[in-house]
């Protein structure tokens, strides 16, 4: 019989930037009772846990925030990694892929001998190529495994949307699919603003009709995570703030449609590999993954995804 899992304990796989800003997301929101930190690296971790417990001080709070091994997931209701070495500038997420595979080489078995049955978040890139080896690896159902997948580019096309449409971002509903990187794309007939289709907004408000050109602002979206990077050397707040939302959505049993990797069974004609595609998060995880109705090009675009993402898991070993 599974141990039972320790409702809002949080076990965090690296303890850098971006491991660290969910650590603060999760407190501030207070979200989690526990906080477990594992990295190679004693002394960051040792610097992290410090760090965040003077803040649940000041806070007045009694989070448990420590350092652990990987024992500690056998109970946890959470495991999310973030481990693998930093994107450099320039290089695209796919590039990674090399490092990041001996790092989960490293991680996934103790993982599993653990015992962990809990709900498994990948942040690590590249997204989808990670999230299939550690779903494969873990043998979970795979409601219970995914990875952020295209929720950072989706609240980067909101923001960007809002800015060329006028309205706030709360009023833009919109999502991109498939790679959590440069085929991407944006499914633009599912587009609503304040409810309303795009097609009729803009009929309603003709003179944002010249402001919005999807081709752009694509290309901006997949130039996003490249461009703070070049500028401060790591993604780390929006991230951070993605996976509080998951985390939220799972906790109050949300049934909260977010695009998210998943690992795809004939969804879209995708098998044996995950993809950004919206889902139904709930309190098991992910209950259902919607297979949408895409026009002709949106159809074109995701099968080029899926075909980029096939070719890369090639070359791991699974």
């Amino acid at each position: 019989m599974a141990t039972r899992v320790k409702t809002r304990k949080v076990v965090i796989i690296g303890a850098g930037h971006v491991g660290a800003h969910i650590a603060l997301c999760l407190m501030f929101q207070h979200l989690v009772n526990e906080i477990v930190f594992l990295d190679i690296n004693d002394a960051a971790v040792r610097a992290q846990v410090m760090d965040l417990d003077d803040l649940a001080a000041g806070m007045g709070d009694s989070f448990i925030i420590r350092g652990g091994t990987y024992a500690d997931c056998e109970d946890a209701h959470f495991v999310v990694n973030t481990a693998g070495r930093s994107r450099k500038p320039g290089e695209s997420r796919l590039a990674m892929l090399e490092g990041t595979v001996k790092v989960l080489q490293n991680i996934v078995t103790p993982i599993k001998d653990s015992g962990f049955h809990g709900i498994f978040i990948n942040v690590s890139n590249p997204c989808d190529i990670v999230t299939e080896y550690v779903y494969q690896q873990l043998g979970l159902p795979r409601g219970q495994v995914f990875g952020t997948g295209t929720g950072l580019d989706s609240a980067r096309l909101r923001r960007i949307l809002s800015d060329n449409l006028g309205v706030a971002r709360t009023q833009v509903q919109a999502f991109c699919m498939g790679e959590h990187g440069d085929s991407s794309f944006i499914p633009a007939s599912h587009i609503t603003v304040g409810g309303l289709a795009l097609k009729e907004y803009l009929r309603l408000r003709p003179e944002f009709k010249a402001n919005l050109d999807l081709d752009k602002v694509i290309k901006e979206v997949r130039a996003a995570g490249g461009t703070i990077v070049q500028g401060k050397g790591c993604t780390e707040f929006g991230i951070a703030g993605v996976v509080a939302d998951i985390i939220v959505a799972v906790l109050h049993d949300e049934k909260r449609v977010m695009p998210l990797s998943v690992h795809l069974d004939g969804e879209y004609g995708g098998r044996h590999l995950c993809a950004g595609t919206p889902c139904v998060l709930g309190n098991q995880g992910v209950e259902q993954v919607l297979e949408l109705e895409l026009s002709g090009n949106e159809q074109e675009l995701m099968q080029k995804s899926l075909d980029v993402l096939r070719d890369y898991l090639k070359k791991i070993d699974l």
